[in-house]
């Protein structure tokens, strides 16, 4: 595959969600609320839909099964899917405070990775917050106790978030999404989370939602964690990039588009673009598509030079920069 594959995401009505991707975004669901909008998505929970090319209709696993693995790229070689999975989410209410276990504990107990993830804060109400890390180190048992006695919110690092702001979440560190925040979303392929308190909420189906209490305490990081690095914007021509974050499992760029950018997608890894604002236009080998904000576009290994053409358009690119699997 030498050209775009553009993608429709899975969209997920968790009770905590609110309507802003369907009504600024364009996502599609008949449910009454969309709290995440899968965009690349390859897994058992969801997978995104192919909505252009000859394989159109076909979820991306089926595509996968299909053509094989080749047009991930030769870091992801010794992968069987798709190793990053990127959202949308939007937090109407508060989520729990949760937590994700590393690849080893994820393999051995739920057998699928672990979850290393990053937000990017797209839009946040005045006040808004998010929970990331532990204010102090605690012992185990005083984790257990707080949790036990609902007092785990005092030892959590608050903080008070502003659009444009990004936050590394590496696996073991508690945290949890604010109500007012609209963010993307970028993880390693899994849905493994231990949920360690809900405020007590139910679920449509009246009960109390289940926690994981034993779990979360084999893998959460006791200790604080450093503040997530915030790079500047770098010009090129026709726009600026500004690195977002870059780990062994993904590597994330915001991209301003104010002209025409010029990029390559080279043998190594896919690229992934998650349209934010604006409208422009993607230019390949293979010719020119439009794109708005909302869309996700999958770039395959190999596609060679691409550009996009626009005025006040901004988009996440998303790749694999070292060996997985």
């Amino acid at each position: 595959m030498t050209e775009p594959i553009f993608l429709q995401g899975i969209c997920k009505d968790y009770l905590w969600g609110g309507n802003r991707l369907r009504e600024e975004y364009g996502k599609k669901s008949d449910a009454d609320k969309i709290a995440e909008s899968w965009e690349l998505a390859c897994h058992k929970d969801g997978s995104s839909i192919l909505t252009t090319g000859a394989d159109a209709g076909k979820n991306l696993r089926e595509y996968l099964d299909e053509h094989g693995t080749g047009f991930l790229g030769t870091n992801c070689a010794g992968c069987t899917t798709v190793p990053v999975l990127i959202k949308l989410i939007d937090a109407k209410q508060d989520l729990s405070i949760q937590v994700h276990p590393d690849d080893d504990y994820a393999m051995r107990i739920e057998g699928e990775p672990g979850k290393t993830e990053m937000w990017y804060i797209m839009d946040a109400a005045p006040g808004a917050a998010l929970y990331y890390g532990l204010n102090r180190a605690v012992s185990k048992e005083e984790f257990a106790k707080r949790i036990q006695e609902q007092t785990l919110t005092e030892i959590l690092n608050r903080v008070e978030v502003k659009p444009g702001e990004l936050y590394f979440i590496p696996s073991g560190t508690l945290h949890a999404i604010g109500a007012g925040i609209l963010l993307a979303e970028i993880q390693q392929n899994s849905n493994t989370t231990y949920r360690v308190y809900d405020y007590g909420r139910r679920g449509a189906d009246g009960k109390l939602r289940p926690l994981h209490i034993e779990k979360a305490l084999d893998v959460t990081n006791l200790s604080p964690i450093a503040p997530t690095a915030q790079y500047p914007a770098q010009p090129v021509d026709g726009g600026s990039v500004r690195r977002l974050e870059s780990c062994k499992y993904f590597i994330s760029d915001v991209v301003e588009v104010s002209g025409k950018v010029h990029f390559t997608v080279g043998t190594e890894t896919f690229r992934h673009l998650l349209a934010l604002d604006g409208e422009a236009v993607l230019e390949t080998a293979s010719g020119s598509y439009p794109m708005k904000k909302g869309d996700s576009v999958l770039l395959p290994a190999g596609l060679g030079a691409y550009s996009v053409k626009g005025s006040g358009f901004r988009y996440i690119v998303t790749g694999v920069e070292e060996k997985l699997g």
